[in-house]
């Protein structure tokens, strides 16, 4: 039976999850929150609660997926189990990494070849986890994601509730990625590995923020989110340092190499289909 070991289960390893579970696959997810415990087993994911060992997870699996981010010591995940993780031998492995590796381009184009200049914290740490996770002597696939968003983490709420702003800062462009895309090119790696293959995982259509949450205000026939200037805008450190950096992110490799045809080329069609979901559950 294939046997993916989903280290630090959550909302892009459940979209996989959402793919691999009709094929007969068996998923045993990692969380460090007891109170999500059930609420994965309700979702056909065997729980695993770290901390803990993981010896006997990573003998039964034949996929390993790590979601987790790293924290200010570096990757917890290498940390605690880096020992168990090199006596490992699956058919494929897979880190969740991020295009903040890139740092910041002036809203220039880049592709996996690109040299690594981050210019946050949060992107150097994972410069430093890739490098380590490629020494374990996995056979290892690297995703960098962009801008994550699907269904939960779409910016309707916050445009009904008047509470969405439209922050400018001139040149600024971000990638993005619908979370079903991500998970339909994670299944296509497993399906075809390339063992050290890197993938960026983006749409097709790198776009100024305001321009998402203005088409978000768009479809609901609402006016557009009032606009601030970046130097106004009152944000967490997390979102001001994705203003940080502007960078347009290119997604070629997944298309000649894994074949991937977009479920969401862009954000229209994204929202839309965020928006369409919600109507039809209300």
């Amino acid at each position: 039976m294939k046997t993916l070991l989903s280290i630090g289960h959550g909302y892009s390893a459940s979209a996989l999850a959402r793919h691999l579970l009709p094929q007969g696959w068996r998923i045993i997810g990692t969380t460090r929150s007891a109170a999500k415990v059930e609420k994965l087993r309700a979702e056909g994911i065997e729980p695993l609660l770290l901390p803990g060992s993981l010896e006997n997870a990573i003998s039964q699996a034949t996929h390993i997926l790590s979601s987790v981010a790293p924290d200010d010591n570096g990757d917890p995940i290498l940390r605690d189990h880096g020992t168990e993780l090199a006596a490992a031998h699956p058919e494929w492995a897979g880190y969740l990494s991020t295009t903040a590796v890139y740092g910041d381009h002036q809203g220039g184009w880049v592709d996996e070849t690109t040299p690594l200049t981050p210019t946050t914290r949060r992107g150097a740490s994972r410069v430093q986890a890739e490098t380590e996770w490629a020494t374990l002597g996995l056979p290892l696939h690297i995703f960098r994601l962009a801008g994550i968003y699907g269904p939960g983490r779409g910016p309707f709420e916050k445009v009904r509730d008047g509470t969405a702003h439209r922050i400018i800062k001139p040149g600024q462009i971000f990638s993005r990625i619908h979370v079903e895309d991500i998970a339909l090119v994670l299944a296509s790696s497993i399906a075809h590995p390339n063992v050290g293959a890197i993938y960026n995982l983006c749409d097709d259509d790198p776009a100024p923020p305001e321009d998402v949450i203005g088409h978000a205000a768009t479809l609901l026939g609402l006016p557009l989110p009032p606009a601030i200037p970046y130097d106004q805008a009152d944000m967490t450190p997390m979102a001001r340092s994705f203003y940080a950096e502007s960078k347009r992110v290119q997604n070629n490799r997944i298309k000649s190499e894994l074949g991937i045809s977009l479920i969401y080329p862009t954000y229209r069609e994204g929202l839309a289909a965020l928006l369409a979901d919600e109507q039809a559950r209300d």
